[in-house]
């Protein structure tokens, strides 16, 4: 079993993408089942990571504030206005532009700190950006995205801050306490956990793509397009900003995963929950949710073909 688990999460990507595709050639199947069970689904994978967290975990925050404070502006800043760019320069509608900029204005995905570890980036600051722009998430993600879509849309910041909080910070907070409770308990349950979130991550995006499949194949090829420079220019930007502050090549990894990995289920459910007006708006977080692990997966692999810079006395940077 734990080598089944093992595959199931090493081949998320593919799992992702394999629901994508079924939910497009057969959404009848998944389509009477309610937009709203992704939230649900996405408190239970919130949950996971909250069993997988121990507050050693946040010391880091405390001990390398500067490079959490350098990854949580980037994540906020460069994912944000590269949204809101991206839809203006491809002139997408209103509801595509609400998903891309939501997608955009979400807290780095948990699906990067294993991205990281592959890399051989610096996980314990990926694990800290994320836990940190995660807690964040309840006050910027509303705020970042009515500044950025609400001159078209209205955006309700309090309901999706209350949201943001029972769907994410919450179960969270769960898995933290019942760790600490049961320790032992959690502990056997941690090698099943990673492939447990990854069934409940392609369910989401089968879920969202099957209802709207049709609007899909209609106009996907554009929307596809636009979240892929999303995340391809969010791990590039990333990776130089790192290295313009002079950051460690581990560093760099670990910022450039981040920034370009969003927590895009988030963005789908808070589409789901609040702009219910604008279906299309689920669209751009269920790509990004297959793109993200591809691309992540790719570039693991290409910097795991880097050798690290060596310091002044010959031994690898760390």
């Amino acid at each position: 079993m734990k080598r089944i688990c093992h595959y199931i999460s090493e081949y998320m990507a593919v799992l992702v993408l394999l629901g994508a595709v079924l939910a497009v050639a057969f959404p009848c199947v998944l389509q009477p089942i309610p937009m709203k069970t992704i939230n649900y689904l996405l408190g239970v994978i919130m949950f996971g990571m909250g069993l997988t967290l121990n507050l050693n975990d946040f010391r880091i925050v405390f001990s390398r504030p500067k490079d959490i404070i350098i990854g949580c502006l980037a994540q906020f800043t460069v994912m944000p206005l590269l949204a809101w760019g991206l839809s203006k320069a491809f002139h997408l509608d209103e509801a595509l532009a609400l998903g891309v900029v939501l997608v955009g204005c979400c807290p780095g995905g948990t699906a990067s700190n294993v991205i990281t570890y592959l890399a051989k980036g610096d996980l314990a600051l990926s694990v800290g950006m994320t836990g940190v722009s995660t807690v964040l998430a309840p006050l910027l993600t509303p705020l970042l995205t009515w500044a950025l879509a609400g001159e078209r849309i209205h955006v309700d910041v309090t309901g999706m801050m209350l949201s943001v909080l029972l769907v994410v910070i919450l179960p969270i907070v769960l898995g933290l306490v019942i760790k600490s409770l049961w320790p032992k308990m959690t502990e056997k349950a941690k090698d099943y956990l990673p492939a447990f979130s990854s069934v409940a991550i392609a369910f989401t995006v089968a879920i969202v793509v099957s209802a709207n499949a049709s609007k899909l194949l209609a106009g996907g090829l554009l929307i596809v397009l636009v979240v892929m420079l999303h995340n391809l220019f969010g791990l590039g930007l990333g990776y130089m900003i790192g290295r313009l502050l002079g950051l460690a090549e581990p560093k760099k990894r670990a910022v450039s995963i981040e920034v370009g990995m969003q927590n895009s289920g988030l963005a789908s459910a808070l589409a789901t929950l609040h702009f219910a007006a604008y279906p299309m708006a689920t669209i751009p977080g269920a790509i990004f949710s297959v793109w993200h692990n591809i691309s992540g997966a790719i570039v693991a692999w290409l910097y795991t073909r880097k050798p690290y810079p060596e310091d002044n006395d010959g031994r690898h940077v760390l």
